[in-house]
């Protein structure tokens, strides 16, 4: 193998590590909060609705919003770090 390979193949690991933890915790937010653990964050307000339900409406846009910037800024450093940035 060589070095550009393990160079390639190192970019794509620490994308896809990248990739597969935005999406659990997109899934968490959305899926979990918002949904599976609802009941359980009933008890708790936020603006005069209970946290499930804010999570369930505004929180998981937010957290997707929030994970698109987190995304393409650790992209750019990781393009950086590869020697791929477009600068």
């Amino acid at each position: 193998m060589t070095e550009h390979d393990r160079n390639a193949a190192a970019y794509w690991s620490a994308n896809l590590r990248l990739i597969i933890g935005s999406l659990i915790i997109w899934a968490l937010v959305s899926y979990g909060f918002g949904i599976l653990l609802r009941p359980m964050l009933s008890g708790i307000t936020v603006g005069g609705t209970d946290i499930g339900f804010w999570f369930a409406q505004q929180g998981s846009i937010l957290t997707f919003i929030v994970l698109i910037f987190f995304y393409a800024w650790r992209m750019n450093k990781l393009d950086k770090e590869f020697g791929l940035s477009e600068e």
